[in-house]
């Protein structure tokens, strides 16, 4: 199955024409070494048999027959020539000097010839000689030529070597890229398999790493974080969705009630109209939370960031604390400002206003009563801070950081006023500007910051 899968696999079939490519290189590259070396030797040759040429024909210049057919025996006889070729023959064919017994089927007059023939020196059978005629003057015909066995033969070396190696080496890569080829299927297998385990039964499962620390495993630990991501997004939907279904149940029985009870009761224009401001008010709440749900969406979208000016957080945080002193008071609340006179940054004003009124909105609802929240905004190393202190119970540890995804409350009862999108938005507006934000304990309380970029000068 796997093997199959391997041979239709695009992988191999762009292995095979590499390889295909490789080979035709390859066998590019020996065709010039064999050609360029077989050139080489058999150039050398042939200057050594033109060379003994002229010392031949230069003898018959001066001495005639007689000389050259002299310097042809003294040649024979000699051991340093044993592997050269002579023969002279008269008009006639008649063997005039020489080591060979007739003159050879394959020469011509003049010119280069390569033929088969019988040496004397040789026990048995024939040899591969390459010579050069050319006729005299008085008719004689002159060969000279060398045994070129040896060289056929280091040729054919040559020869059987190079083509070996290019077998070998496109056998060797053929191997190597069905295993290589293989084991990319294996893995890409793995992946698919973990994928429709994943759709068969849920985001529970997870690709297995084999441990190589390669880019197969780079890729499923990739994968894996991509499948644990989505798995915590659908965690979130899925409490999105519930405490949705939770908030609404509320306010829409309540309206329910309302009105089955107003219709099966006699017309009271007090009590319609109550009953009327009742439902008015609890389809306010639910269309504000809509509203809410659609504004952190819109500012997650960055559609927002066109109004982006430099604005003063002091000025600002200011404003928020004058709305809230009111409400603070209720509460017999203290709440100061305090820090800087000026601390600047690049934002949309409405969008920071928002942010900093669900803070401090927040720290007044779960501060003591009778408590104490302070917002400080200053200038440090970081950029700009603005900083929201309360003395009531603060948040648990392992709690800080769920409070910000949407419809999250810590009272999980959910019977309290309230949504759970105060710091979504909050969360979503940091994350347009840049900024980060901090959880602290207070000691006692929650020390929120808000650590902005310094806006650009």
């Amino acid at each position: 199955m796997l093997l199959a899968k391997t041979f239709k696999s695009s992988t191999f079939r762009l292995a095979m024409i590499a390889i295909g490519a490789f080979g035709l290189i390859v066998s590019a590259i020996f065709a010039y070494v064999y050609w360029s070396t077989l050139s080489y030797v058999r150039d050398r040759s042939d200057r050594t048999i033109m060379t003994e040429q002229a010392s031949l024909a230069d003898a018959y210049a001066r001495s005639g027959r007689d000389g050259l057919t002299a310097l042809i025996a003294q040649r024979v006889a000699d051991k340093g020539f044993a592997d050269h070729v002579y023969l002279l023959v008269g008009p006639g064919s008649t063997v005039l000097a020489g080591n060979l017994r007739q003159w050879p089927a394959g020469a011509a007059e003049k010119g280069w010839a390569e033929f088969r023939a019988s040496l004397p020196q040789l026990s048995s059978g024939t040899s591969l000689l390459r010579g050069v005629t050319e006729t005299l003057s008085n008719g004689d015909r002159l060969l000279v030529g060398r045994d070129i066995s040896d060289l056929d033969g280091f040729m054919a070396q040559i020869r059987a070597a190079g083509i070996a190696v290019v077998v070998l080496i496109i056998g060797l890569a053929a191997a190597a890229s069905i295993g290589v080829t293989r084991r990319t299927v294996g893995r890409i297998e793995s992946i698919n398999a973990t994928s429709r385990a994943i759709m068969l039964s849920g985001l529970d499962q997870r690709i297995p790493l084999r441990g190589s620390h390669d880019e197969w495993d780079r890729v499923a630990e990739n994968l894996n974080l991509m499948l644990d991501r989505i798995q915590t997004l659908m965690g979130d939907v899925k409490q999105v969705s519930e405490n949705i279904a939770h908030d609404l149940r509320t306010p829409l029985t309540r309206m329910r009630g309302r009105l089955e009870k107003a219709y099966h009761a006699p017309r009271s224009g007090e009590g319609d109209a109550a009953l009327i401001g009742d439902t008015i008010a609890d389809l306010d709440a639910v269309l504000g939370m809509f509203a809410s749900i659609t504004r952190i969406s819109e500012i997650e979208t960055r559609a927002r960031k066109g109004a982006f000016r430099t604005v003063n957080l002091v000025e600002i945080a200011g404003e928020v604390v004058e709305l809230y002193d009111a409400a603070a008071e209720q509460v017999t609340t203290r709440l100061d400002l305090a820090g800087d006179q000026a601390v600047l940054v690049t934002g949309d004003r409405d969008l920071l206003f928002d942010a900093i009124a669900n803070l401090v909105d927040n720290a007044i609802k779960h501060g003591r009563p009778g408590g104490r929240v302070t917002v400080t905004c200053d200038n440090d190393e970081r950029g700009a801070v603005i900083s929201i202190a309360d003395d009531g119970p603060g948040i648990p540890a392992d709690q800080r950081d769920r409070v910000f995804k949407r419809f999250y409350r810590l009272e999980q009862s959910r019977y309290t006023p309230g949504n759970g999108l105060g710091l979504s938005l909050v969360a979503a507006v940091a994350s347009l500007h840049g900024a980060r934000i901090e959880l602290h304990d207070n000691a006692p309380g929650l020390l929120c910051r808000l650590v902005f970029p310094a806006a650009e000068t």
